[in-house]
């Protein structure tokens, strides 16, 4: 398991950037690099579960480890959701769960600088590497264009 960093600088307030990452709506505009039409169920609050989910319904079982707005989610990914069954026993999953995937939010003068530090396996690293700067571009533009 390796440990990937990505960072953006937002003109924009934590605040405003806390509630597009967590948004509902928003979530799914700034994640649509990854899945169009993903979206999540559940709760952002500490210790509670989540799923992360692309339109066919697939996606990842997770809980949130840690939440202080405005300022530090931490997202434990703990399992796979496959035609709606959740994995978190398999060869497969053991293999890298648990995984975080960490966002640290700093404002300075206004501007926000959005940190991503994520466990992630090496076959994934070319993808990862590829993907989150887009979404953090979109995360970006939806946050400016709140401004």
């Amino acid at each position: 398991m390796q440990k990937l960093y990505f960072s953006i600088e937002i003109d924009a307030t934590s605040d405003v950037v806390y509630q597009k990452v967590i948004g509902s709506e928003s979530y799914s505009v700034w994640t649509k690099p990854f899945s169009e039409g993903g979206y999540f169920e559940g709760s952002w609050n500490a210790n509670e579960t989540i799923r992360f989910l692309g339109p066919d319904g697939n996606g990842m079982l997770s809980e949130i480890a840690a939440n202080t707005p405005n300022e530090f989610i931490s997202i434990r990914h703990i399992g796979m959701i496959e035609n709606g069954v959740e994995d978190t026993q398999s060869d497969n999953v053991k293999v890298w769960a648990p995984a975080y995937e960490n966002y640290t939010l700093r404002e300075v003068a206004g501007k926000t600088e959005f940190k991503v530090e994520l466990d992630n396996l090496e076959a994934h690293e070319q993808y990862m590497q590829e993907t989150w700067p887009k979404a953090l571009l979109e995360l970006k533009r939806i946050c400016e264009a709140a401004q």
